[in-house]
């Protein structure tokens, strides 16, 4: 038996949505919620509605704001970054 555990996100997109409709939410602990989904998705355990996060980033912190999201999601999934 493996000890290597393998941990999933399950409702991405409601759980991104809804992180984005707090105050305090910031872009670094959405990068993590982010980078959690597109492993979960590459996992096939979930499958993102990606138009639908990325709109709502979009909404809240602009363009700008979804390409740093997403590259401190690549950066975590690459282990050039901790959470």
């Amino acid at each position: 038996m493996s000890s290597e555990w393998r941990i999933n996100l399950i409702g991405c997109t409601d759980v991104i949505l809804q992180e984005l409709t707090w105050k305090q939410t910031t872009r670094k602990s959405v990068a993590l919620t982010y980078a959690m989904a597109m492993k979960s998705a590459a996992q096939k355990a979930d499958t993102p509605d990606w138009k639908a996060i990325n709109a709502a980033i979009i909404a809240k912190w602009g363009m700008k704001g979804l390409e740093r999201v997403k590259t401190r999601a690549w950066r975590l999934i690459e282990g050039k970054e901790q959470p």
